[in-house]
C-alpha cells in the first residue's frame, strides 16, 4: 500500500504515519502546519517520521485548489486516510472562517483528489463526536440522527459526512467516516483540557474547570485508536453506496472532576481551581456506542485514564525537560 495520509503533523496523523511505516507500508504524508497552537510541536513529531524511508512530507494546504496535486501524483496513492482539520470548538467562535475554509472546502479538494486516483481502494476520513450535538443522554450510536449541532465545529463535520455520502453514491468512492471521542496521550493536542491542566499545574498558574458537575466526556487512548485504525484501512466498505461511518470511543464517560485529581495525581500537585460556567458550543457529554465498530474490526479499547494519563504526563514532563 501507498498512503496518503493529511494532517501528518496532527496529533492522531502523525501517531498513526508512525505505526503504519512501523508495518512496513509507505506513507506520504502532508500537513499545512499551520499556528492554531505552537508549530513546534508539529516539526517535533515530523522528526520521529524522518529515519523512515518509506515516508515523505509535503507541505500542503488542501484549500488551495490543486495544490495536493503539485506534491503528489494521485495515481500512486492506493489509500487515503484523512486526518487534517481545523480542530477545536471554541476556535470556531473566534475565526469560523478557518473551518469553512479546512474542514469544507479542504476537504472537498481532497475529494476531488480522490476521484481521480485510479488506483485507490479506500479513503478513510475523521469526523467526530461533536455531531451528536449536546445530549444527556446515551450511549450515541451511528444510527441516531445529528441534526442539531450547537458548534459551527460540528457542523462542519456533519457536513463532511454527508458530502462524503454523495461522492459515494455518485462515484463509487470506498468511504469510511471515523467519529472520534476526545482522544487523548503522549503527543497531544496543547488545546485539549488535559494538557492544559497539566501545563498549568507545573507552572503554578489556576486551571479554568467549566460546568465542573455537569461535564463528562469518553475519553479514548490513543494506542486504542491506533490499534483499530492499521486494521480499518485496509477494509473498504462492501455496501452498494460504499460509505460507512463507525464511532471510535471508550464507552466509559468520565466526569471532568475524575480527569482534573487523575492529572493532579500524575503531576504529584494539587490545582488552583477557578470554576466557570459552561462555555457557548460545549456539550455536557460524550458517550460512545461502539458495538458496530466492535463487531467489524474487533475494537476493543482498554486503557482508562487512571492508566493513560500518567503516561501522557511523564511524556510532558520529558519532552519539556522538567
Amino acid at each position: 500500500m501507498t498512503i496518503l495520509v493529511t494532517g501528518a503533523a496532527g496529533f492522531i496523523g502523525n501517531t498513526l504515519c508512525l505505526a503504519l511505516l512501523k508495518l512496513g507500508e509507505h506513507v506520504i504524508g502532508v500537513d499545512s502546519l499551520n499556528d492554531y497552537y505552537d508549530p513546534m510541536i508539529k516539526h517535533a513529531r515530523l522528526e520521529r517520521l524522518a529515519r523512515y524511508e518509506r515516508f515523505r512530507f509535503a507541505q500542503v494546504d488542501l484549500a488551495d485548489a490543486g495544490a495536493l496535486e503539485k506534491a503528489v501524483s494521485p495515481n500512486e496513492v492506493t489509500h487515503i486516510i484523512n486526518m487534517a482539520a481545523q480542530a477545536g470548538v471554541r476556535y470556531s467562535l473566534e475565526n469560523p472562517s478557518a473551518y469553512m475554509r479546512s474542514n469544507l472546502t479542504g476537504y472537498l479538494n481532497l475529494l476531488e483528489f480522490a476521484r481521480s486516483a485510479k488506483n485507490l481502494k479506500h479513503m478513510v476520513y475523521a469526523s467526530s463526536s461533536s455531531v451528536y450535538g449536546d445530549r444527556a443522554d446515551g450511549p450515541f450510536s451511528e444510527n441516531d440522527p445529528v441534526i442539531k449541532p450547537v458548534s459551527l465545529y460540528s457542523a462542519t463535520k456533519i457536513s463532511g459526512e454527508m458530502i462524503s455520502q454523495s461522492y459515494a453514491h455518485l462515484y463509487g468512492i470506498p468511504l469510511t467516516g471515523l467519529r472520534f471521542f476526545t482522544v487523548y496521550g503522549a503527543w497531544g493536542r496543547p488545546d485539549m483540557a488535559y494538557w492544559i491542566f497539566t501545563e498549568k499545574i507545573f507552572k503554578g498558574e489556576s486551571i479554568d474547570i467549566y460546568a465542573a458537575g455537569e461535564m463528562s466526556r469518553d475519553f479514548t487512548y490513543i494506542d486504542d485508536i491506533i490499534d483499530v485504525l492499521t486494521r480499518i484501512v485496509d477494509t473498504p466498505p462492501k455496501s452498494k453506496v460504499p460509505h460507512l461511518i463507525y464511532n471510535l470511543g471508550n464507552s466509559k464517560p468520565t466526569p471532568l472532576m475524575d480527569l482534573v485529581h487523575v492529572v493532579e495525581k500524575a503531576c504529584g500537585q494539587e490545582a488552583k481551581k477557578n470554576f466557570m460556567e459552561k462555555q457557548m458550543g460545549d456539550v455536557s457529554k460524550t458517550f460512545a456506542d461502539i458495538s458496530k465498530a466492535k463487531a467489524a474490526f474487533s475494537y476493543d479499547p482498554k486503557t482508562t485514564i487512571n492508566q493513560g494519563i500518567p503516561v501522557f504526563v511523564d511524556w510532558y514532563k520529558e519532552f519539556y525537560n522538567i
